[in-house]
């Protein structure tokens, strides 16, 4: 088996049966283009048959750190330590790039997740609650992500007035 870095939409499209749904080629390239992205597949005999995403999260009194996304091992390739490895990997690739740690949510009752991260050295931190809230329009979204024209100027929630530009 190989682990190694995605870095085309190619090889992403060449292991879409391991995500949730078809890959997209303007989120795909999104992915990789950006910054503290890291999309890991593990190969066997040229095959993805499993991938890992992590997302660098930095916070001004907190550092930064390493959220593992996603795991994902084909069915006809688990039990085998492919998602260990891919979790070592991302995990190594953290601790590479300056991140003083690696996280996952996980459901409590995914005890093959729980047992794949704990192999590869993650510990219980509790219980947490995870909680959404998607946007009410599509329009208040691309509204809220566009940043104030003059930096530190103060952003209006989604569809409220902004603040008097005179």
């Amino acid at each position: 088996m190989e682990i190694r870095r995605a870095t085309t939409v190619a090889e992403l499209r060449a292991a879409e049966e391991l995500f949730d749904g078809p890959v997209r080629q303007d989120w795909a390239e999104r992915f990789l283009a950006a910054e503290g992205h890291v999309m890991l597949l593990a190969l066997v005999e040229g095959t993805a048959v499993g991938m890992v995403s992590g997302i660098e999260m930095c916070h001004p009194d907190k550092g930064t750190e390493m959220c593992l996304y996603e795991l994902s091992v084909a069915e006809t390739h688990r039990r085998l330590g492919i998602g260990k490895a891919l979790t070592e990997a991302l995990a190594a690739v953290a601790h590479g790039r300056g991140c003083y740690g690696l996280w996952v949510g996980v459901d409590t009752d995914n005890e093959p997740a729980l047992a794949t991260y704990r192999s590869a050295g993650l510990r219980d931190e509790g219980v947490f609650a995870m909680l959404s809230r998607p946007p009410a329009d599509p329009a208040d979204a691309a509204a809220a992500a566009t940043p104030p024209a003059t930096p530190g100027a103060p952003v209006a929630p989604p569809g409220e007035p902004g603040p008097d530009p005179d």
